[in-house]
């Protein structure tokens, strides 16, 4: 038995510290009476199908490394990137609300005077290591020391594209805020992170950071980044409202019939930044494609075109076999089609939400063409008044 307990221990020790750690203690405790936990792990709304029936890993194999799609999954040029530097982001928003799209779902959000700094990764890979793992295809838009303070770090998930090692161990050293939902405070402890500086949150729980309220609302994804996958930290989606704004991010998740719900409760919103990228057939209900984000943010806003939408989880990395500018020309033709407000700006270029909108399709200057029928949601017409009253009159 002791030589088994050494021989673990021995293991444990030649884990990458980017592997983080595991909820142990008041926090394990805590995980267990979540009534988001069962069998041993979090559950999602819905269920969750990681592929459809049939599916195997040799058919995504087949799929990844075809030799057509592997061209068109990265860009032919460089992707532009605006030059952010502080002083775009010492002038205060005119409106009160500014976002600043930094690449995947990374978003730095200036919300009634303060700044909420979402999912950063600074590092160049999304991996545990330094030498493998999915690499950058553009560089970030400004050092991360150059941001300034940020009031509050929101995490949506664990995964390396949204939990980066590098970035966390920098913002250690500050004195901001996390923002993380239940069991990811391990992760961030593990690297240096403060107790009293994390605020971790179940489903439908809030927290209060100077005069803004942040949310963990559901969504549907899943969580891991050792070599066991416990499924023993949450994933979530985030409501944030200041006194006159408000806004969500997405996280990764699966369409579900849920943002119905969390707009009722927490809409709508000024802005949405939503998931549109890294979907795959193998993993439906993990990612959504364009559509499905476009149907989610008209869920969030009642059911009809409200506020902005800002495209997230796409360009910077290369994690799914679909082209890589296919997210962008989805959600433009997406976006059109409904007569929703979309920003597409480059990584690193603030726009507010309540302002002239970056609308260029700046990914076809990279990318060949691409020639699709895109399929995109129907809005179901509001009754008017008249036709309501005749309605009753029949």
């Amino acid at each position: 038995m002791s030589g088994s307990r050494s021989l673990s221990s021995g293991l444990r020790g030649l884990q990458p510290a980017a592997f983080g750690a595991d909820p142990s203690g008041e926090r394990l405790a805590r995980i267990r009476r979540s009534p988001n936990f069962a069998d041993g792990a979090f559950v999602n709304p819905e269920g969750t199908r990681t592929r459809p029936s049939g599916n195997s890993a040799l058919e995504l194999a087949k799929v990844f490394f075809n030799k057509e799609s592997r061209v068109l999954r990265a860009p032919t040029g460089t992707v532009p990137v605006h030059p952010t530097t502080y002083a775009d982001l010492a002038k205060p928003p005119a409106s009160g609300l500014r976002l600043t799209w930094l690449g995947h779902s990374s978003v730095l959000a200036e919300i009634d005077g303060h700044r909420v700094l979402f999912d950063p990764v600074w590092g160049e890979r999304c991996s545990p290591f330094g030498f493998a793992g999915p690499k950058r295809l553009h560089p970030v838009p400004l050092p991360l020391a150059a941001l300034g303070p940020v009031d509050v770090v929101v995490i949506s998930h664990d995964h390396y594209d949204h939990l980066d090692f590098p970035t966390i161990k920098a913002l250690a050293g500050t004195d901001t805020v996390f923002a993380i939902p239940l069991g990811v405070g391990a992760h961030l402890e593990h690297w240096g992170v403060s107790a009293d500086r994390l605020r971790e949150l179940d489903w439908h729980e809030s927290t209060k950071v100077g005069g803004i309220t942040l949310t963990a609302t559901p969504a549907r994804h899943f969580c891991g980044r050792g070599l066991r996958n416990g499924q023993h930290t949450l994933w979530a989606s985030w409501a944030v409202a200041g006194d006159e704004h408000r806004i969500y991010h997405s996280g990764d998740t699966g369409y579900f019939e849920g943002f119905k719900d969390i707009g009722a409760e927490h809409g709508p919103f000024d802005a949405t930044m939503i998931q549109i990228g890294a979907y795959s057939e193998f993993w439906p209900d993990i990612h959504m494609t364009p559509e499905e984000g476009m149907r989610a943010h008209l869920d969030l806003q009642g059911g009809q075109p409200h506020g902005v939408l800002l495209p997230i989880h796409w360009g910077t990395f290369n994690l799914a076999p679909h082209p890589w500018a296919e997210p962008g020309e989805w959600t433009a033709a997406a976006a059109a089609a409904v007569g929703q407000a979309v920003a597409l700006p480059i990584p690193g270029q603030p726009f507010e939400p309540a302002g002239d909108l970056p609308t260029h399709p700046w990914w076809r200057d990279v990318s060949p063409p691409l020639h699709r029928k895109w399929p995109v949601p129907e809005i179901t017409p509001v009754a008017s008044r008249d036709d309501l009253d005749l309605v009753g009159e029949g």
